[in-house]
C-alpha cells in the first residue's frame, strides 16, 4: 500500500512539475539581465519598467480586455436567455437548433474564422474593433448556452411552478428562482467565453482591423524577431491576477462553507 501511494504521489508530482515548469521558467526570465530568451544571466527589475512604455502593447492589452469583457457580457446575457428558452419552450426548429449549437464547438477555428470574413466581406463591413467584438461573441455564446444548460437539466421543474403558484409572476420568478438556481452555469459559463476571448489568434487574425490589435497577435507577430522579456513580465503581471482571484474566490467559498456549517 506504502508503495502504491508513493507511486500515486510521483505520478501527480510528475504532472503537475510538467504543467508548471513552463509558467515557472516563464515568470524567471522576466527578471532576466538579457535580452534574449535564452539564458539567465542575472536578476533585474527593468523589464516591469520597460513594459509600462511600451504603448503598442499596453494599447494590445487594453484592446484585449475590452473586447474580452464585451463579447462575455453579451454572450452570457443572450447565452442564459437562448438556453432558458431551449430548455422550457417548445418550437418549430427547436431540435435542429440544439444540434446546431455545436458546430462552432467542434469545428476548426480557422473554418470559423473564415466565414466570419466571408460575411463581413459580402456585407462590405469594414473590419474593426466591432467585427472582432462580433465575432467572439458568435464563437463563446455555444459555449454558455451549453454551460447553461447542463445546470438547467438538473433543475427542479417545481420550484417555478410553486412560485407561480404564490402569486409571482413570470419575471419575478426568473429573478428570484430561475436564475439563481442556474448561476453557477451562467458563471462557468462567462469564465469560459471570457478565457476563450483573451487568448484568441486564430478568429481574430481573420477579424481584426487596424487599430484593433489584441495582445495574442501582438506576441504572434513578435515570434519571427524574439519576444522581449517585457513580454514575459507582463504574462506574470496577468499570472498574479489570476492567482489572487483564484485565492480570494477559495477563502470565500471556505467561509460560506464554514457559515453553512455553522447555522447546521
Amino acid at each position: 500500500m506504502k508503495k502504491k501511494k508513493f507511486l500515486k504521489n510521483l505520478f501527480i508530482g510528475l504532472v503537475l512539475f510538467f504543467l508548471y515548469l513552463p509558467i515557472l521558467v516563464l515568470v524567471l526570465y522576466s527578471f532576466n539581465t538579457s535580452k534574449l530568451n535564452i539564458l539567465f544571466e542575472g536578476f533585474t527589475l527593468k523589464w516591469y519598467l520597460v513594459l509600462l512604455e511600451n504603448r503598442s502593447l499596453l494599447e494590445a492589452l487594453g484592446n484585449t480586455l475590452f473586447v474580452a469583457v464585451t463579447s462575455t457580457l453579451v454572450s452570457t446575457i443572450i447565452g442564459t436567455i437562448s438556453a432558458i428558452a431551449l430548455k422550457k419552450y417548445r418550437f418549430f426548429g427547436r431540435s435542429v437548433l440544439n444540434e446546431l449549437l455545436y458546430i462552432p464547438i467542434v469545428i476548426p477555428e480557422i473554418v470559423l474564422g473564415i466565414a466570419l470574413l466571408s460575411i463581413y466581406t459580402f456585407f462590405h463591413i469594414e473590419l474593426g474593433l466591432h467585427t472582432l467584438i462580433l465575432s467572439h461573441i458568435a464563437f463563446s455564446l455555444p459555449f454558455v448556452v451549453v454551460s447553461v444548460r447542463s445546470v438547467l437539466n438538473s433543475l427542479d421543474p417545481h420550484l417555478e411552478e410553486a412560485s407561480s403558484d404564490l402569486g409571482a409572476s413570470p419575471i419575478k420568478t426568473f429573478f428570484h428562482i430561475t436564475l439563481p438556481a442556474v448561476m453557477p452555469g451562467v458563471i462557468s459559463g462567462a469564465l469560459l467565453a471570457f478565457t476563450l476571448s483573451l487568448d484568441d489568434v486564430v478568429i481574430s487574425y481573420f477579424t481584426a482591423g487596424p487599430g484593433s490589435n489584441t495582445l495574442p497577435l501582438k506576441i504572434y507577430s513578435m515570434i519571427k524577431t524574439g519576444i522581449t522579456p517585457d513580454v514575459n513580465a507582463l504574462s506574470s503581471l496577468i499570472l498574479l491576477v489570476v492567482i489572487t482571484i483564484l485565492t480570494l474566490s477559495t477563502v470565500i467559498k471556505i467561509r460560506q462553507s464554514g457559515k453553512e456549517k455553522a447555522y447546521e
